[in-house]
């Protein structure tokens, strides 16, 4: 929903001349903290768009979940409770499967083959936003995924019981399947989680680890490229519709900037955390074969049961993925 301008604005704006138009300002809320490089991309993109329309739209973004937590960025921006957001979409599997084919456990391992995955997804994902109200805009992936743990990991079985930190029906699963307990937790709410002992392990990028400092809660991350799954950003589709063309276009010129700068911070950050991660003390190294020969395996129970769900489109997908 469009906010109007502020009472001082609107009489400046009135000052310069009737024929003027009244200036938007967009609330952008966002998961991760200010610091991680998805955020930094959003603000970057908020200052293109107030830039490039003069001030004409001004987007201001929120966050660490400062102003919705990430579970209820989506539906705040498909209601209008906020014209524009940030999400993980297979944090949304549950509401259609599509949004999950960022996640299926080693379908691809490299940002090469999920930019190829995704150049397919992503027609498919825009239209199935569109149906939820929302218009895409753009996209950025995560580094590939490991997993983090207090203590050294050899095999599935060195696993079982431990409380595992989930944040989508990938994760939740994953934990199952290892018999390790999944515990709900957004991101922004990671560090109190592990701190307080409400999780102990959770597979993610090194990005989170290094933003959420976890060295001082856990020991070992794991490199298992499982997944690489995307933030996506969207607007609310009568609040797209209400701008004029001069400004959708603005809008997405940058956001096509956003999406190719994202990718290529990245591409850069994957290195800066892992490092980062062993430069605070943590024990960062690839997995063991026999470790990721497991993992694998149930990654293919994981694909079979997302196939199931995802329908026709689904496996379009995958199967036009794998025949490239």
């Amino acid at each position: 929903m469009k906010a109007v301008w502020t009472l001082m604005a609107a009489t400046a704006v009135t000052i310069v001349g009737a024929g003027a138009a009244t200036a938007e300002k967009w609330d952008m809320p966002m998961a991760y903290a200010a610091t991680n490089f998805h955020s930094e991309i959003g603000a970057d993109f908020a200052k293109c768009v107030t830039d490039g329309t003069g001030g004409k739209l001004e987007i201001v973004t929120h966050p660490s979940g400062s102003l919705f937590k990430g579970n209820e960025i989506k539906r705040a921006v498909q209601t209008g409770q906020a014209p524009i957001g940030e999400r993980l979409l297979s944090a949304h599997q549950n509401e259609n499967p599509l949004y999950g084919v960022d996640s299926i456990p080693f379908l691809v391992s490299s940002f090469d083959e999920h930019e190829a995955l995704w150049k397919i997804a992503e027609p498919k994902i825009a239209e199935a936003l569109t149906e939820d109200n929302l218009h895409y805009l753009y996209s950025v992936p995560w580094p590939p995924q490991g997993l983090y743990f207090n203590k050294a990991i050899g095999s599935v079985a060195d696993m079982k019981g431990t409380k595992f930190r989930s944040y989508s029906i990938a994760t939740a699963r994953m934990a199952e399947l290892t018999g390790m307990l999944p515990v709900q937790v957004e991101a922004a709410e990671l560090s109190q989680a592990l701190a307080t002992g409400v999780a102990e392990a959770f597979i993610s990028s090194g990005a989170t680890g290094y933003d959420r400092k976890v060295w001082e809660h856990l020991s070992h991350f794991y490199e298992v490229d499982a997944w690489l799954p995307r933030n996506a950003v969207f607007v609310n589709m009568d609040a797209w519709n209400g701008l004029d063309d001069a400004t959708r276009t603005t809008v997405s010129d940058c956001a096509a900037k956003a999406q190719a700068d994202g990718l290529a911070r990245s591409k850069e950050y994957t290195q800066f955390t892992l490092d980062g991660l062993k430069e605070n003390g943590m024990t960062v190294e690839r997995a063991n074969p026999e470790l990721v020969k497991e993992l694998q395996a149930l990654g293919e129970i994981m694909t079979n049961e997302w196939l199931q769900t995802a329908g026709e489109q689904g496996k379009e997908i995958v199967e036009t993925y794998k025949s490239m």
